[in-house]
């Protein structure tokens, strides 16, 4: 089984769209997923709810009340939606779960640098520093040809993990989230620039350097 964490210990910088959108393109391809949501918002868990019965089936966990007891043992692939502000053991005990660390990251300063932290974190938890765990970082929602996105780019070019994926700010997500879709679900006259820039960070996702 593929175990897949989205997380940043950052609020806010897109890990339930992340979660949500990777554990569809896997179903999509006839894969049976499950999905944990750790957060208590439950974000993954509503986009769930609201998930058309006739589009491939995800199995939701409510991670942050049971952790991954339920995960059924068919499941292919796991994909985990991590909580906000996860230090300390309670980082530990994540990771611990996790084959694949995906770290979406946000156009700001704050954000950047609440990145930089988390890395240097990450780094120091003996599964990681094994090479137990694969790191990827994508610049999340950003816009072409702005200071901001120019400052990101630049910094996760440095960052010392793999940067695999650059993701617009785009209301294909909003308009996917609500109806229980990703991206990949709408029509491609709607989302084919969200479909082309998808398609590394999916081909890294399924390749070796995303893998221990």
């Amino acid at each position: 089984m593929r175990h897949i964490m989205v997380m940043n210990a950052k609020g806010g910088c897109g890990k339930s769209t992340l979660a949500t959108n990777i554990a569809a393109s896997f179903a999509l391809e006839g894969a049976s997923v499950a999905l944990a949501d750790y957060d208590p918002q439950r974000s993954s868990l509503d986009w769930l709810d609201r998930r058309p019965a006739d589009r491939p089936e995800i199995v939701g966990i409510a991670g942050f009340e049971d952790g991954l007891r339920h995960v059924p043992r068919s499941a292919d692939v796991l994909v985990m939606d991590a909580p906000a502000r996860s230090h300390g053991k309670e980082l530990t005990d994540l990771v611990r779960h996790a084959e694949t660390i995906v770290l979406p990251v946000l156009p700001s300063t704050i954000d950047i640098q609440a990145s930089t932290n988390f890395i240097e974190e990450l780094k120091q938890l003996s599964r990681v520093a094994n090479k137990q765990v694969k790191i990827g970082a994508v610049a999340n929602r950003v816009r072409d040809n702005t200071l901001a996105f120019d400052e990101l780019d630049a910094y996760l070019l440095h960052a010392g993990v793999p940067y695999v994926a650059q993701l617009r700010e785009a209301q294909n997500y909003v308009r996917a989230y609500t109806r229980g879709l990703a991206v990949c679900e709408l029509p491609e006259y709607l989302a084919w620039p969200d479909w082309n820039e998808w398609e590394p960070f999916d081909a890294w996702l399924r390749s070796k350097r995303s893998q221990p």
